[in-house]
């Protein structure tokens, strides 16, 4: 080995220090080889006209065994014996195929083309293995040494071991990998957001003076558009792109008006009223629309990352679709208010409607009591289906003559009574004549059974009880009935 210096060897020594200790004592693995083998290889192949060595190399992988066969070891230091559990260095020499193989190939390949370029040092991340069979993550650094540029007779490597360092950063990148698996593949709805913005406005107005928020945005609704336009979208998983019904990530980000309209506003607001209060983590229903215009009734989580409370420039919302449920719950509400076959309110409806009008008017309130004609005789002759077709027939009819505020009902298997707050007696009559008139309509529109009412009315002022009211209703509907059944000459229900 040459000294660049021959004054400062013998300084050195005269100090009681050797040059070779230093090699021999360092604490990182250092290994004194000969390339030059492997230089004459290389002037040989450009003598064939070799240009590109990489390719060369990857085009048969046994030319880079072929290199490696070039390299001499002639020393390594304490260090190396170590680090690849080796008792001697003709251990460590006479086993290097133990050392030297599988995942290292790449990185070599890198050294090689480093030195082909006529670099003088080289550098690479490879993999070796100890002679117990570790795997041994590795930064190797070579150096050609000063006056040995021109035959690569003695080139310093040394090598550090970085397992430890590897194995955190596969660690890292491991979590990392089943972090965004499960962000990516989650059964529900996740979107990664940025609310540093909307933060800014918040504290804006608090500087401003500003203590009440939702009297705020009631004179300045348009704070909350504002708002709405500052969030950024950082990310969302796969399942939002499936119930928003979004091609991509992409499609989804620039369509989100569509998204987020309507209803969402008046939600967005109140999640705004939360955020103002310091509630960086609630929940609420809300209603949000997929690309193709359907509504998606959403159970929506917000939530502030931790360590990111002071700036909310990550905050996590998860959506469940509770659509299936919604509709569900609206049909047994239906179900709870409605009659299943006329599709008119029925009679719990009716009685809780009663109480409620009783009360709170407002009056006049005219009731209409209506009984359909000859329905036993239908059922007896003819089968309870044709039955239930006449009761079908006769809530289209009582449908279209009960608009709001006025409601229809079935409260009987043949008895249906309409309610009419705010309808005088007048009205009542009107009211009566539409409904023969959608009779007649009726009866034109489907063959067959004719359909006929009963029906009587009377119209409360207030001063009496609702109920007596019915009680002349239903009175006038009997009446009608029983001059129903003497002008076809058939008997009256008992």
């Amino acid at each position: 080995m040459q000294s660049g210096d021959s004054s400062s060897v013998a300084n050195m020594d005269s100090m009681g220090v050797k040059l070779i200790d230093f090699f021999d004592v360092t604490p990182t693995s250092l290994w004194l080889e000969d390339y030059s083998e492997l230089r004459a290889l290389f002037d040989r192949w450009r003598a064939q006209g070799v240009s590109d060595l990489r390719r060369y190399l990857e085009d048969d992988t046994r030319r880079v065994a072929e290199c490696s066969a070039c390299i001499r070891v002639l020393k390594v230091n304490q260090h190396t014996l170590d680090l690849y559990s080796a008792k001697s260095y003709d251990e460590l020499v006479s086993r290097l195929d133990h050392v030297l193989r599988d995942d290292m190939l790449e990185a070599h390949v890198d050294e090689l083309v480093q030195m082909w370029e006529g670099g003088t040092t080289f550098e690479s991340k490879s993999v070796n293995y100890a002679l117990d069979g570790r795997r041994l993550d590795i930064l190797l650094k070579g150096v050609i040494l000063p006056g040995h540029e021109q035959r690569w007779d003695r080139v310093l490597v040394a090598v550090d071991d970085i397992t430890e360092l590897e194995d955190a950063r596969r660690r890292t990148s491991l979590s990392e990998a089943y972090a965004r698996g499960i962000f990516e593949y989650a059964p529900v709805s996740l979107w990664v957001e940025d609310f540093e913005a909307v933060k800014d406005l918040l504290d804006d107005l608090r500087e401003r003076g500003i203590t009440d928020l939702r009297t705020f945005t009631d004179v300045h609704p348009e704070f909350v558009e504002r708002c709405m336009a500052e969030i950024e979208v950082v990310d969302v998983n796969q399942h939002t792109l499936d119930m928003f019904k979004a091609d991509s990530k992409a499609v989804l980000l620039n369509r989100l008006s569509d998204v987020f309209r309507g209803e969402m506003r008046h939600h967005f607001r109140e999640q705004l009223i939360d955020l103002w209060e310091g509630r960086l983590f609630h929940t609420r229903e809300v209603v949000n629309y997929a690309l193709d215009g359907e509504i998606v009734n959403i159970h929506l989580q917000f939530s502030v990352f931790p360590g990111h409370e002071k700036h909310w420039d990550l905050v996590l919302l998860a959506l469940t679709d509770i659509t299936a449920r919604k509709k569900a719950e609206a049909y047994l509400e239906f179900l709870g208010k409605h009659d299943v076959l006329t599709k008119l309110k029925n009679r719990s409806f009716y009685v809780d409607e009663l109480n409620r009008l009783q009360r709170k008017g407002p009056f006049p309130i005219t009731v209409i009591m209506i009984d359909v004609n000859d329905l036993k005789t239908v059922n007896d002759q003819l089968g309870h289906a044709a039955g239930d077709e006449l009761l079908r027939r006769a809530g289209e009819v009582l449908t279209k003559a009960a608009d709001k505020p006025y409601h229809a009902a079935r409260i009987g298997g043949d008895e249906f009574a309409l309610l009419l707050p705010g309808a005088d007696a007048r009205t009542g009559e009107q009211i009566l004549e539409q409904i023969e008139q959608l009779i007649e309509l009726n009866n034109q529109f489907y063959t067959g059974t004719r359909l006929s009412f009963s029906m009587g009315s009377a119209t409360c002022d207030g001063k009496e009880r609702l109920e007596d009211a019915i009680r002349r209703a239903d009175l006038a509907m009997y009446e009608s009935k029983r001059a129903h059944y003497d002008a076809s000459g058939t008997h009256r229900r008992p």
